[in-house]
C-alpha cells in the first residue's frame, strides 16, 4: 500500500517550489491533496499534474497572514474531502538582507506575518479539525535559519525559530490527542525563488557545503513523506535536517 493512501494532505505553498514538489510525492502515494497558495493563473497545472498521477486534488485560496483567508482554506478543504489528515505548513518568504540596527519596521512586520504568525494561524485550526475527528500530522516548514543565524535576515531567523517552538509545544500538548508534530530544517533550496540571487552568491552557499549542491525540492519533499506517514509514527517534536552536511 502507498504510504498516505487516502489521506487529505493539506499543503499551504502548495502551487510552487518545495509545495509542489510535496503536493505531487503525496500525490503519488496515494494522497488526496490539498494545494493551498495565494491566487494565481497556474494553479490548474499543478492540478493537472496531480490528476496525471490519479489522485484527486482541489485549489484553495490561501493567504496565511490572514486569519480569515485561513480559517476558510481549512474549512474548505473539510467540507470539500469530509477530514484532514496531514497538514505541511509550508508557505513562507525570505527577506531582504540588513542589519538589525537598520532594518526597516515594516520588512520585520511582513517576515514575522507570514513565516510566524502565518504558521501559528494555520496550526490553530488545522489543531482544532484534529480534535474533532481524533488526530492528525503537522509539518512545519522551518529551515537551518531555525537552528543558526542568517546573516542580515534576523526576522526570518526569528520566526523559523519560533516555527521549532511551535512544532515542540504542539507535540507536548496533543500527543495524547494523537496528533503528531514535526519540522523540516533545509539549508537553501534549488527552488525558483533562487532565480533572483546573484551568481556569485548562489555559488557561494554551493561551495559551503561539504556536498557541494544545493538541496532539491524533491529530496525535501521526500522529507516531508516520511513525516507525514505512518512510518514516523514515534517521530513527534523533532525536525529534519536537510543541509548537506553544513551543520556538521
Amino acid at each position: 500500500m502507498r504510504k498516505l493512501e487516502k489521506k487529505v494532505v493539506f499543503i499551504t505553498g502548495g502551487n510552487s517550489g518545495i509545495g509542489k514538489a510535496a503536493a505531487l510525492e503525496a500525490a503519488r502515494e496515494g494522497a488526496i491533496v490539498v494545494v493551498a497558495d495565494l491566487e494565481s493563473k497556474d494553479h490548474m497545472e499543478t492540478l493537472t499534474e496531480i490528476k496525471a498521477l490519479g489522485a484527486r486534488s482541489m485549489f484553495v485560496p490561501i493567504d496565511v497572514s490572514d486569519v480569515e483567508s485561513v480559517k476558510l482554506a481549512i474549512l474548505t478543504a473539510v467540507a470539500e474531502f469530509g477530514r484532514l489528515d496531514v497538514a505541511f505548513n509550508n508557505a513562507g518568504i525570505g527577506g531582504t538582507y540588513s542589519g538589525i540596527h537598520d532594518m526597516p519596521e515594516a520588512t520585520w512586520d511582513r517576515v514575522i506575518a507570514v513565516n510566524l504568525t502565518g504558521q501559528f494561524y494555520c496550526v490553530k485550526y488545522e489543531l482544532q479539525q484534529f480534535l474533532k475527528q481524533g488526530g492528525g500530522v503537522i509539518v512545519n516548514m522551518s529551515s537551518l535559519g531555525g537552528l543558526k543565524a542568517e546573516h542580515g535576515l534576523v526576522p526570518y531567523t526569528a520566526a523559523k525559530h519560533g516555527v521549532l517552538g511551535i512544532t515542540k509545544n504542539i507535540a507536548v500538548q496533543y500527543a495524547a490527542q494523537h496528533i503528531r508534530a514535526n519540522a523540516l530544517c533545509p539549508y537553501y533550496v534549488e527552488t525558483p525563488l533562487l532565480a533572483e540571487v546573484p551568481d556569485a552568491t548562489h555559488q557561494a552557499w554551493i561551495d559551503g557545503t561539504p556536498s557541494k549542491r544545493l538541496c532539491t525540492p524533491e529530496e525535501v519533499a521526500k522529507a516531508f513523506i516520511y513525516l507525514a506517514c505512518d512510518d514516523s509514527s514515534y517521530c513527534n517534536g523533532t525536525q529534519i535536517i536537510l543541509d548537506g552536511g553544513v551543520m556538521a
